[in-house]
């Protein structure tokens, strides 16, 4: 089985990829043959599942052992496999929370400890809007576009690996309780997480006036 496992990471292996690397061109093209695109979760969910290092980077003995452990053998079962995840996603939150997690790993640039703030809006718009998210815009409130505005407001830092898992959970109490009945002053939160409320209300004040 690692046989045949291997017989299909050695077909997308460039020849300038380092020996038991697959590159970003050969993830590109394994990718496609699993029927899953680049701007959707499930990329990242196959990024997870196979530990890639880095984005568009998959390494032979993990790659192995992924699918291996999956008794997938082929790009059919591959394809199957990643079709399991997809739906996965939109059904099990504590999976969907997991991959949105590693996703922080893997968009690092190397060397650093955090995400460059574009990269960061660019998943957040694909984690917080794609079908099964509970974590985005709701009815009466922008909450996503909001976060965005606010982090633009302050210049575009880089994001850090607790702000990173925070928001998320906040964005998800927010879309419960839109009052901030959830948030504590003295609370866990991180300070930025903190200063986005604050915005908030200081918005919806802005808001009722011009009303």
């Amino acid at each position: 089985m690692e046989h045949s496992v291997n017989q299909v990471f050695s077909k997308y292996h460039g020849a300038s990829d380092e020996p038991d690397k697959i590159g970003i061109e050969g993830a590109m093209r394994f990718l496609g043959d699993i029927d899953v695109q680049l701007d959707e979760i499930t990329c990242l969910a196959i990024a997870e599942f196979c530990k890639c290092p880095t984005m568009g980077e998959f390494t032979r003995a993990e790659f192995i052992q992924a699918w291996v452990g999956q008794r997938c053998t082929t790009i059919a079962q591959m394809k199957t496999h990643a079709n399991r995840l997809r739906m996965k996603l939109r059904t099990d939150m504590d999976y969907r929370r997991s991959v949105y997690l590693y996703t922080f790993l893997v968009s690092r640039v190397q060397g650093q400890r955090h995400v460059q703030h574009d990269i960061a809006v660019d998943h957040w718009r694909l984690f917080f809007t794609e079908e099964g998210s509970n974590a985005g815009n709701s009815a009466t409130t922008p909450w996503l576009d909001w976060w965005i505005e606010f982090l633009e407001g302050r210049g575009k830092r880089p994001v850090s690996r607790d702000l990173w898992g925070q928001i998320e959970l906040f964005l998800v109490e927010a879309n419960k309780d839109e009052t901030f009945g959830f948030w504590d002053v003295e609370g866990s939160w991180p300070p930025t997480i903190d200063e986005f409320v604050a915005w908030v209300k200081a918005k919806r004040e802005e808001g009722k006036m011009e009303e």
